[in-house]
């Protein structure tokens, strides 16, 4: 088996819901070492309860969720703070602590999972403030000092902190310019490709899923209607897909 097809998060039969309403039902989706892929749906339609989901923030009323081979739900204490370590998470608006500075936020992951000194946990966050293309004086900097594209960065470097195999981004690019968007798309492609990042993006950007997802998966009718690459979205004939993916806010693409 190729790296890029080892499985590392495995969904079967899921079903998600709250009180007597139903959001996700009997979805299955594979997510393979390597890939960013790019989750799309209707607002509204359960992206991000998904994603709480494969996180065990949401509990599933049935189905099955496998990360690294492991069913993380049912996995006991040692394991699931083991594959724990390997799940990065950067949350829509950042969720950075507002009492901590950059760097003190950057640290929280090491705090809690780690056993090391000051010096060395500074050495280290530094180290994802660089990577993420911060500079240092943005160390001292406290959240609300910040630009929405500096929060993400300091987010994303704070996702990073254990350096992990699989990173989340929920809605990663909401809210910046056109500009700041696409930067940040490449920086999550230029890490996938340095740290061999495995990418599951909830996103509604049709320029991210056009850039840097080499598959995309959507939902509708509370499971995946169809997984591909971009050119199965073009050819799915589904009324929403093809008005997401064709319609007057898609930009025009030539595909081979």
């Amino acid at each position: 088996m190729s790296e890029r097809s080892k499985v590392m998060i495995k969904i079967r039969d899921l079903s998600v819901g709250f009180g007597s309403h139903l959001v996700l039902d009997k979805l299955d989706l594979d997510i393979y070492s390597g890939e960013i892929l790019g989750f799309v749906g209707a607002s509204g339609s359960g992206k991000s309860v998904l994603l709480r989901s494969i996180l065990d923030l949401n509990p599933k009323q049935k189905g099955s969720i496998e990360i690294l081979g492991v069913e993380f739900a049912e996995s006991d204490p040692k394991i699931r703070n083991i594959i724990d370590q390997e799940l990065g998470v950067l949350f829509q608006h950042g969720a950075l602590f507002s009492s901590l500075n950059v760097l003190e936020n950057i640290q929280m992951p090491m705090r809690e999972y780690l056993h090391l000194d000051q010096s060395l946990m500074d050495e280290l966050a530094m180290l994802k403030l660089n990577l993420v293309g911060l500079s240092e004086e943005a160390a001292t900097k406290y959240p609300s000092e910040l630009s929405g594209g500096m929060i993400k960065r300091a987010a994303l470097a704070r996702a990073l902190a254990l350096d992990p195999q699989i990173l989340f981004l929920d809605e990663p690019t909401s809210g910046l310019d056109p500009i700041g968007a696409s930067d940040f798309d490449e920086l999550i492609a230029k890490l996938r490709d340095t740290l061999g990042l495995t990418v599951f993006m909830v996103t509604h950007d049709l320029d991210s899923l056009f850039s840097v997802c080499d598959r995309i998966a959507v939902l509708g009718d509370r499971h995946v209607l169809v997984e591909g690459p971009l050119q199965t979205m073009l050819e799915f004939d589904d009324p929403w897909v093809q008005s997401y993916f064709r319609g007057k806010r898609a930009r025009s693409i030539v595909v081979a």
